[in-house]
């Protein structure tokens, strides 16, 4: 899959197509198998944990997608994270055992794990020369997008419509299929010195710490406070409606930033017209350092705006969209510069160790978010969120290009 052949543009799209599809698929059955669970009749708690048992998968797995990776090959691993969640899937759909679904998820969350940590690194190593931060910006703003398509579809066809589960199901087998024109992958040639598992992933965090924790902002901010946006909107005494729409406020502003961002972080990389590199933004890798600081500064500009939702409460959209915005942007940039630095197997546990970040940050920031909003919505929750958000632009401020990655590019 060459960068300069046209395989390698056929492949890239086969890659976003089928990864697209796979997720639509993927954010369908969650909200419809929560539905499910509750028409059966089981609580709220085991609803939630049924969710999380996913997501439990996804961390629990990621570390050793390089192992995986290295043993089948990059092609059988990409089929293998394309058949298991049909076969879920048919769990879901056919087995009467809630216990066979607990299973079935957790699974379906390992293969996740790897499908996220594949998609990310082919993308980023396959790019062609230069445009890198246009074709991950591309891809992000493709999987932001299955966030508000998922859930509108579901919607059209009807939660309670039998109909809804095989939709789902067709959007996974389209996904699987797509990969069949995915060109057939070379050899990886770092596969026998390149460090496995979870020493591959200590490896990759020891060499990229500031980078890691800039995805570990983006899940924080991205997709950890989004989950939380409804209980802020209540907070504030908006209603139901209007209190989840601040989700959807969140998620524009992460798909609509990622495919500029991946464009700016392409052009002011290059020398201007004079073949001198820009003085602000330098070398490539400082560029991206710089583009990370700018975005750590807006998730704090957008949470010191927060304390003024009590008296202008129409600032909360902003909030979110800042939120859903920086976040992810601190991820794409991330995700570039560990593309920008790493090829083969190293780029699969590098991949994977930011997978664990972000996750890590969607993790947290519910659970420290959700208990200060609860303890102290007008100082406590703004505190706790300014204070990640400091750390990451202090951290950011003062590392160089060179200390971020072990080599600078």
């Amino acid at each position: 899959m060459p960068e300069t052949k046209p395989s390698a543009r056929i492949g890239l799209s086969a890659l976003f197509a089928s990864t697209y599809l796979e997720l639509v698929g993927v954010f369908m059955l969650l909200p419809l198998n929560l539905l499910r669970l509750k028409d059966a009749g089981l609580d709220t708690a085991t609803a939630g944990l049924f969710a999380a048992t996913g997501y439990a998968g996804i961390f629990l797995f990621t570390p050793f997608a390089s192992t995986i990776t290295a043993r089948l090959g990059r092609k059988n691993a990409l089929w293998v994270s394309a058949l298991i969640p049909i076969a879920t899937g048919l769990v879901f759909a056919l087995s009467p055992w809630i216990a066979a679904w607990f299973v079935a998820q957790a699974i379906a969350g390992m293969a996740g794990g790897l499908r996220w940590v594949l998609a990310e690194a082919l993308v980023a190593e396959f790019s062609p020369p230069g445009k890198r931060g246009v074709y991950v910006g591309i891809f992000e703003t493709l999987v932001g997008m299955t966030f508000i398509v998922s859930p509108i579809l579901l919607a059209w066809i009807g939660p309670q419509s039998p109909v809804a589960l095989w939709v789902a199901l067709a959007a996974l087998v389209a996904g699987a299929a797509l990969t069949a024109y995915i060109p057939s992958l070379p050899p990886v040639h770092d596969h026998a010195e390149a460090p496995l598992g979870l020493h591959g992933s200590w490896r990759a965090l020891s060499a990229y710490p500031v980078i890691m924790f800039a995805g570990f902002m983006g899940g924080f901010f991205e997709a950890g406070l989004t989950a939380i946006l409804p209980l802020m909107g209540l907070s504030m005494g908006w209603s139901p409606t209007m209190a989840t729409l601040l989700v959807a406020a969140s998620g524009i502003g992460s798909a609509v930033l990622m495919l500029p961002v991946g464009f700016m972080a392409d052009f002011l990389s290059k020398p201007n017209r004079q073949g001198v590199p820009r003085a602000f933004w330098g070398s490539p890798a400082h560029t991206r350092l710089q583009l990370m600081r700018l975005a750590a500064l807006f998730t704090g500009l957008g949470t010191l705006t927060l304390p003024l939702t009590t008296s202008i409460p129409e600032l909360a959209w902003f909030v979110a969209l800042t939120w859903g915005g920086a976040g992810g942007v601190l991820y794409t940039l991330a995700m570039i510069d560990i593309g920008n630095r790493e090829t083969g197997i190293r780029l699969v546990s590098g991949t994977a160790v930011l997978v664990l970040a972000y996750t890590a940050g969607g993790m947290v920031a519910p659970a420290i978010g959700a208990a200060a909003l609860q303890i102290s919505p007008s100082v406590g929750f703004p505190l706790v969120l300014c204070s990640v958000a400091a750390l990451g632009f202090i951290l950011l401020a003062r590392a160089r290009a060179g200390d971020t990655s072990a080599r600078s590019t």
